[in-house]
């Protein structure tokens, strides 16, 4: 619900903030008073059309924000839009619109968030619909005609459809899993063929050991070099431990062991490197024996060593095409065994996905026509139901079809909605979008809404803003459309500007519009003396919007739209309408 409206330099209106309230609320006026200005304002609030004529003359700025009462579907909208909420009762829409040197730069927010005109849209759609001449009306979209008519449906046909958008979702997942594989079926076989081949390959090299490279080098250089490793470790011993030429290490240490024993008989002070020496004589000796072993154990095996080398180039050319290192090789080996697992899986294997896309494509197709059946009974009842209201409205031979045209399976069904109608008696039946007229337009959707008025639908608690739908009628179908829009303001508030004192009655909250025109002193080029600017004053136009808060201005207001300034016909007509309006309020009339 719309709370306030504030305007600043918009077209004829330079400063103006209305509270608004639920119900029906008329803005009333001379023809051209202005009364259509209040609803652009709110259009381009909420992401309309922005233009520099909007902006007041002589203004190069102009600001509208529309306050409108929260609830918890859009509180959860603007969090899932990170806007955050101002508090917990308001939603603040707002539009600057800036011309500087003939360009035009408009700026959209929402709670104070810069929002791009997508967001704005989608909110617009959850908090007003507009009906205006001119404008282009939702109703006109085919796809949002069939939204209507599921709405209408009711909570078992929209079941229906969300079971259709999850059918259809897994259709096409099969469906593009199917074409992914046939596409690259060629390429799939091409690349099986390939991972056999390194596979088999990689599986006769009996590849497990990252290091089994690094060993065989060392091994290949130990084989190949048995004759000098014996000769050094020969030398080796004779240095450690036993030598006929040269003194070993290990007599040398003794012999400093013999030193150090007899000196600690003097001095205690010694015996850690007794010790010391000690230790490294049995070092000395362990060592000299080890390596004595080493060398009596080298054999020379021409065999292993030439087994040892073609290993070694086998695993370096594979090192060549699959490394650099053994490791890589490895890790490539795993990873062709897994791409390989994955390409023979039974559940990706192209019999498996054909028969899973003809799966899911039966299921969509019966969701699709369980859909179909259930909107072409909710098409026949908005049928009869809709011609019932839009009869009172001077369309009494009026023809009504909601028509369903099959299409391929989408997300929302196999059909094509279009509402087909003909509000002439031997007029044959047209789309809606290419024959109504404004005022035609603004009755059918008053009647539409009507429809809906007991049924949940996505639009409900909307703010309805119908401008001059009573254009052309009086009367009967005005007091009609009276009935109507008291009827819609109970589950929605309805904004409307109309000429019609049957209409203005019933109001809940009452504005008038009035054109005003005034001496407004505009800066000239500096002519005076020192320069100064000189003021001219200069007649300029001001829209006002009174608020009729009291019987009597409401009663002469009445007697005005009658056509009557002070008539007494006119006055006690528009008296009698207001008895008529408060007695129905009270539920006498």
């Amino acid at each position: 619900m719309l709370l306030s409206l504030r305007i600043e330099n918009f077209a004829l209106i330079d400063q103006l903030e209305l509270e608004l309230s639920s119900g029906l609320t008329v803005l009333t006026g001379e023809t051209g008073a202005g009364k259509s200005i209040v609803l652009d304002a709110i259009d381009i609030a909420l992401g309309g059309k922005a233009s520099s004529r909007f902006i007041r003359t002589g203004k190069a700025r102009a600001v509208v924000e529309a306050t409108f009462q929260l609830n918890e579907a859009i509180a959860r909208w603007l969090r899932d839009q990170e806007i955050d909420l101002l508090d917990e009762a308001s939603v603040i829409c707002s539009r600057e619109m800036v011309t500087k040197q003939g360009n035009l730069r408009s700026r959209s927010r929402v709670n104070g968030v810069l929002v791009n005109r997508k967001i704005m849209g989608q909110l617009r759609d959850r908090l007003v619909e507009i009906t205006a001449q001119g404008q282009t009306m939702q109703l006109l979209v085919p796809h949002l005609q069939r939204e209507y008519l599921d709405a209408y449906g009711g909570e078992k046909l929209l079941a229906t459809k969300a079971t259709v958008l999850e059918a259809y979702g897994e259709f096409k997942a099969a469906q593009e899993a199917l074409e992914k594989r046939r596409q690259s079926e060629q390429e799939r076989w091409q690349r099986l063929d390939l991972l056999n081949f390194q596979i088999q390959e990689l599986d006769g090299a009996e590849l497990d050991d990252p290091d089994e490279l690094t060993e065989l080098e060392q091994e290949r250089d130990r084989l190949s070099h048995v004759v000098e490793l014996q000769n050094l470790s020969y030398q080796a011993y004779q240095l450690l431990y036993q030598s006929e030429e040269n003194t070993a290490i290990a007599d040398l240490l003794g012999e400093a062991e013999n030193l150090l024993a007899d000196m600690t008989q003097y001095d205690g002070q010694l015996e850690p490197l007794l010790e010391m020496i000690q230790g490294a004589i049995a070092q000395v000796v362990e060592a000299g024996q080890q390596i004595n072993r080493y060398g009596d154990n080298l054999e020379s095996d021409p065999e292993r060593l030439t087994e040892v080398e073609e290993r070694i180039r086998s695993l370096k050319q594979l090192c060549r095409k699959y490394g650099p290192e053994l490791k890589d090789a490895i890790a490539h080996y795993q990873n062709l065994q897994a791409e390989l697992a994955e390409l023979t899986d039974s559940e990706q294997s192209l019999d498996y996905l054909e028969d899973l896309y003809h799966h899911q494509q039966t299921r969509l197709t019966q969701a699709c026509q369980a859909l179909s059946k259930q909107r072409k009974r909710a098409a026949k009842t908005l049928e009869h139901q809709l011609i019932q209201a839009l009869k009172p409205l001077a369309l009494e031979k009026v023809q009504f079809e909601c028509r369903l045209t099959p299409i391929p399976p989408t997300n929302s069904g196999a059909d094509r909605v279009e509402f087909y109608w003909s509000p002439n008696p031997g007029e044959p039946l047209q789309p809606l979008s290419e024959t109504a007229s404004g005022g035609e337009m603004s009755r059918f959707l008053l009647a539409l809404k009507a429809c809906f008025s007991d049924t949940e639908f996505p639009t409900s608690q909307k703010t309805l803003i119908f401008d001059e739908i009573d254009t052309g009628v009086s009367g009967k179908v005005a007091q009609a459309i009276a009935e109507k829009l008291h009827q819609l303001s109970t589950p929605h508030q309805i904004l409307c500007v109309t000429h019609q004192p049957l209409i203005a009655a019933l109001a809940d909250t009452h504005f008038r519009v009035d054109k005003e025109v005034i001496d407004d002193p505009t800066p000239d080029s500096p002519t005076g003396q020192n320069g100064q600017t000189q003021l001219h004053p200069e007649p300029r136009t001001l829209v006002r919007v009174t608020p009729l808060k009291h019987h009597e201005s409401r009663r002469n207001e009445l007697a005005q739209l009658a056509g009557g300034h002070s008539a007494q016909d006119a006055i006690a007509f528009a008296e009698s309408l207001l008895t008529q309006a408060s007695n129905r309020r009270l539920g006498n009339g």
